[in-house]
């Protein structure tokens, strides 16, 4: 007897329930015609909304999430059999929550999303400092492929009280190291302006 799939859960995704973690589905060798559109949101918040109504099981949330890609600034799932466009509000997924590791005089920083991926931010994961029309930075962190997480706020803060002033190129910015890597956030002179 075939096993029922949960309810909005295209028949091509409920094979995948079962499958591989999210890091090692090979979407990059699937080449499925595009199917259109589908009414699922990613809100600015985290929050995945289908025709209205948000999706409350975690599980369906990171099925989804495992096959999410990104085409320039397109968002689709994408399964060997079809690709559908869906909306994100900002970014696809949020680090909620922060953890720093010490380890031979270097600290990583190990971020949670809110789909339970663990992020080393570092060489492979890099966190970048966009800036914002308010003059704050937009920070987020390379999750996997082209995807990225907004940082929430309260981790934002952090980060913040965390940083130091390194010198790139001749230039001394403020921002955080991690993994080995130094990330700036704002040049050093225009942190002593503000």
């Amino acid at each position: 007897m075939e096993t029922p799939r949960p309810p909005h859960v295209p028949a091509s995704l409920s094979a995948l329930l079962q499958s591989e973690p999210a890091a090692l589905r090979p979407l990059e060798q699937w080449n499925p015609p595009d199917c259109g559109m589908m009414d699922l949101t990613i809100k600015s918040d985290g929050r995945w909304i289908h025709a209205g109504t948000p999706i409350n099981r975690p599980d369906l949330v990171k099925l989804f999430a495992s096959v999410l890609w990104r085409e320039d600034e397109r968002y689709f799932l994408k399964t060997p059999v079809e690709k559908i466009g869906i909306h994100v509000e900002d970014l696809p997924f949020l680090a909620v929550e922060m953890q720093a590791a010490h380890e031979n005089g270097q600290t990583t920083l190990i971020f949670r999303t809110n789909t339970d991926d663990v992020i080393c931010a570092g060489p492979d994961h890099a966190l970048l400092f966009s800036p914002s029309g308010d003059g704050t930075a937009r920070p987020a962190l390379h999750v996997r492929r082209n995807l990225y997480a907004r940082i929430s706020r309260p981790l934002y803060y952090e980060l913040v009280n965390r940083g130091e002033t390194s010198v790139l190129d001749g230039t001394p910015w403020f921002g955080v190291w991690s993994g080995g890597c130094f990330f700036p956030m704002i040049e050093a002179d225009a942190l002593e302006l503000a």
